[in-house]
């Protein structure tokens, strides 16, 4: 049976990614030695992440001015290095979800930060509106998708200040405009690789304001100059974030991608606003087109247990929702092709009619 990969990260990879990378683990560009084994300072793996770079910024359309760099860690460490590396007094923060909550916790050890509005109260089932930011912060910081409430911004913000984002979980999705941002970081497991690593993007004239001594290793610059090398990277995942930049790139790019990921949501969106015993959980405004949440009707909650080992015998894995909000979530990022989210309706369907 096939299966329909739903989970939220680690989550689906293209074929392509996965297949070019289980080759490149037995062997790696043909030196006979393994990806997992290869010094990162061969000129063989320098090509790959030189290419990963170089890919980001075309993707992307970065300015001048601008560095990518790969770091380990994941989107949390960037939790601590953003104000690390950019809050001299106070910055400003947006509340829409768990991962923004961790960001303002990690932030509040470097300065103080003005939440400029929240919607936890709501249990992050929308994204604030016509909120504020001071003009007296160090910069302004948004997470843009919310994984586990399905919530999401769909355009980047016009604030006269430094702008900062999280875009863990939607990155390539869409079309951004980077001359907008000062940084801008993800996590790699949603929309690029395992696992492991985090790209950031990072305008140099943004760095070295701060009065604090930066750790070597936490200071944005150091890696900068070393290319990303200052250390051994995540040779794996960097070289499967290769492979799904380079297919990005063969499906038409970044307009292309959020073509297929607005079709996706249109249809399973589509079936829950339809269906007699589902309902969706986030504010239909701002319904995230990564992180699809969704729960029984209050006359069919004691179906959801049902529901899941139905859906788990016609091959939908990952689907559960996060237990802040309960019921179905199903994550269909980039690399998750249409046929599964049609298999989803259908389940969907199926299991209506027989209730």
């Amino acid at each position: 049976m096939k299966k329909h990969n739903f989970y939220a990260g680690p989550s689906i990879l293209s074929e392509y990614t996965v297949k070019n990378t289980a080759e490149a683990i037995l062997d790696f560009a043909g030196t006979g030695i393994s990806l997992m084994e290869i010094s990162h300072r061969s000129k063989e793996f320098v090509a790959v992440m030189d290419e990963a770079r170089a890919l980001v910024k075309e993707l992307l359309d970065v300015p001048q001015g601008y560095d990518v760099i790969f770091l380990g860690g994941g989107a949390s460490l960037q939790f601590c290095m953003a104000p690390y590396n950019l809050l001299e007094t106070k910055a400003a923060y947006l509340d829409t979800g768990t991962w923004a909550s961790n960001a303002i916790k990690e932030a509040k050890l470097f300065g103080q930060v003005d939440v400029v509005a929240s919607s936890k109260d709501a249990n992050y089932s929308f994204i604030p509106k016509n909120y504020v930011v001071p003009s007296d912060v160090d910069y302004f910081h948004y997470t843009s998708n919310n994984t586990i409430f399905g919530t999401q911004m769909k355009k980047d913000p016009d604030v006269d200040i430094l702008l900062v984002s999280d875009m863990s979980s939607d990155i390539f999705s869409r079309p951004i405009d980077v001359s907008k941002y000062a940084l801008i970081y993800a996590g790699a497991q949603k929309n690029l690789a395992p696992a492991g690593v985090a790209v950031i993007i990072v305008r140099e004239d943004a760095l070295g304001k701060v009065s604090r001594p930066i750790p070597t290793i936490l200071d944005y610059r150091t890696h900068i100059k070393k290319e990303s090398m200052f250390n051994t990277p995540p040779c794996v995942p960097v070289y499967a974030a290769l492979q799904t930049l380079k297919w990005y790139k063969e499906l038409g790019g970044v307009k292309a991608m959020q073509k297929r990921n607005e079709e996706k949501a249109a249809v399973l969106y589509g079936e829950i606003d339809r269906n007699k015993l589902f309902k969706g959980t986030a504010a239909v405004e701002d319904r995230s087109v990564m992180n699809v949440c969704f729960v029984m009707n209050d006359e069919y909650k004691d179906l959801e247990d049902e529901f899941a080992k139905f859906a788990a015998s016609k091959g939908m894995v990952g689907i559960k929702g996060h237990r802040s909000v309960g019921g179905f979530r199903a994550s269909i990022y980039n690399a998750l092709p249409l046929e599964s989210v049609l298999a989803l309706v259908e389940v969907m369907k199926e299991f209506e009619k027989q209730h």
